[in-house]
């Protein structure tokens, strides 16, 4: 396996097809993407490196680079344009010897580094349109690197995962048709490049022959602009992007995007507001919550479009609440929910989230797999299943609040304060305590035009939990803290709460 594959299958059964860019005139085709992965290739072999690493916003290069390192058996390795300049170089020192294609900026922090070869977006695309192609002589060991992605770093310090050549073609075969795409079909990528969302969908995309268009940097009204410019029929959000794509929509009064047929979204928690809104508004498109880890090379979970249109017609609390779900396990996915023992437990416990399949990687440079005699996987993600096996994501187990002993989800305490009218987002936090160890802290952002009290929204947990969960502290917030992927920093919002001071009850 290597996925060269992939774009080797795609030139050979519909190669004139564009594959990468604009529709109107200057993107490549896919038989053209195929010679220029192989120029990279020749390119890579000739530097004497180990990786190739990329640092710059979502680029023709980003595909081309992907590809072309693994023809040269080379690990890809995309990292974040955004960190400091002193993160970027420990990381860009971390894996070298390498070629690293950046964006101009980037360039001056990478040049002094030993081992760091920098070259300019630019420089290496016109390099690679006419440097000669290297021999199709790829390995095909399933165990070769293929991807060596860095962690967010939202709770710690940032650690590589390693995904397989095998884990990545596996996660494709399982979960996309061959040429499956009609020849009108595009997806716009608006992710970055450093996160798994970004690397999975340039491979979907080319194993199903559908042509990839980029938004090097995510803006409401450039990506409403260009998905209606390239008629885009398929895209990938977080979140936070899908809201703020709703609220452009609505401000100017653009009823429909009528070419987007499916939009599947992850990354973070979807408030219930957003997604029936974007039902509503975009009637025709098929919505698919999307769940998975890095560690396992994209999704685990889908909640698909029949899913959401039950859930959103349907006149059952349960059946309703199945819109804040992942929905259920891919069918190559095995899923289950186990105890603080390791013990799965009934549907409606909470406990932590276990998956296994051949995709799952669970691998980190430098310290090993984390999957178990079983090849069973846990992900630190905690929640829980319902009696129809939707699963229902709870936060980080991490992240659980322990207050007097009682192990308290954060997201139980989130789901009930966002059934508030008068409340738009909410996140809980654990606070020092003096008597319990940790207190219950939530930070709330108001709905538009409501003006809730604390002592009203203490009472409402109170009600529909009980008074151990009400939280002692609350806090109003005109926005909560998220990473450029939608996951919420709540260690940002741990550290502004715990300034306060220990929490004397």
């Amino acid at each position: 396996m290597n996925v060269m594959m992939l774009l080797e299958m795609a030139a050979a059964g519909f190669g004139d097809r564009v594959g990468l860019g604009s529709k109107h005139g200057d993107g490549l085709t896919y038989e053209q993407m195929y010679e220029r992965a192989g120029s990279a290739a020749a390119y890579f072999l000739g530097a004497g490196i180990e990786r190739v690493s990329l640092v710059d916003v979502s680029s023709p290069a980003l595909p081309l680079t992907l590809f072309g390192s693994a023809w040269a058996g080379k690990p890809f390795v995309p990292l974040n344009y955004r960190l400091t300049a002193d993160e970027l170089r420990h990381l860009a020192a971390e894996v070298a010897p390498t070629v690293t294609v950046c964006e101009d900026q980037a360039q001056p922090k990478l040049y002094d580094i030993a081992g760091v070869q920098p070259v300019l977006r630019d420089e290496f695309l016109a390099t690679i349109a006419s440097h000669p192609c290297a021999p199709p002589d790829w390995s095909m060991d399933p165990d070769d690197i293929a991807i060596l992605l860095y962690t967010s770093g939202t709770t710690g310090a940032p650690k590589a995962a390693v995904l397989r050549h095998k884990h990545l073609v596996s996660y494709i075969f399982g979960s996309v048709e061959f040429m499956g795409a009609d020849e009108d079909e595009a997806t716009l990528i608006s992710v970055p490049p450093y996160h798994i969302a970004g690397m999975a969908a340039i491979l979907s995309s080319v194993y199903a022959g559908r042509r990839i268009v980029q938004l090097p940097a995510f803006d409401a009204g450039a990506w409403v602009q260009l998905a209606i410019h390239e008629g885009i029929t398929h895209a990938m959000v977080v979140p936070t992007m899908l809201a703020r794509i709703i609220d452009y929509m609505e401000q100017h009064g653009i009823e429909n995007l009528p070419t987007l047929r499916a939009m599947s979204y992850g990354g973070g928690k979807m408030p219930l507001a957003v997604i029936e809104k974007a039902l509503d508004l975009l009637p025709q498109c098929n919505f698919v919550n999307a769940y998975g880890l890095t560690e396992t090379s994209s999704t685990v979970c889908i909640l698909g479009p029949d899913d959401h249109r039950a859930a959103r017609s349907s006149h059952d609390q349960a059946v309703r609440r199945r819109l804040t779900s992942v929905g259920k396990p891919l069918p190559s996915i095995e899923l289950t929910v186990r105890d603080d023992e390791g013990k799965s437990v009934e549907p409606g416990a909470r406990g932590e989230i276990w998956v296994r399949g051949e995709q799952v990687a669970g691998e980190y440079l430098g310290r090993g797999s984390l999957l178990n005699a079983d090849g069973w996987f846990p992900t630190k993600d905690g929640g829980y299943l319902d009696d129809e096996g939707f699963l229902f994501l709870e936060g980080r187990m991490d992240d659980i609040i322990i207050r007097g002993g009682e192990n308290i989800s954060p997201g139980e305490i989130e789901d009930v304060l966002l059934l508030h009218g008068a409340v738009a987002e909410a996140a809980a936090v654990g606070l020092p305590s003096r008597q319990w160890g940790e207190a219950v802290g939530a930070v709330v952002v108001r709905a538009p035009g409501s003006s809730p009290t604390a002592d009203e929204l203490r009472d409402w947990v109170a009600q529909h939990l009980r008074s151990s969960r009400a939280p002692e502290v609350i806090v109003f917030r005109d926005e909560l803290p998220y990473n450029d992927m939608g996951k919420l920093l709540r260690r940002v919002l741990k550290a502004e709460l715990a300034e306060l001071g220990d929490v004397e009850g």
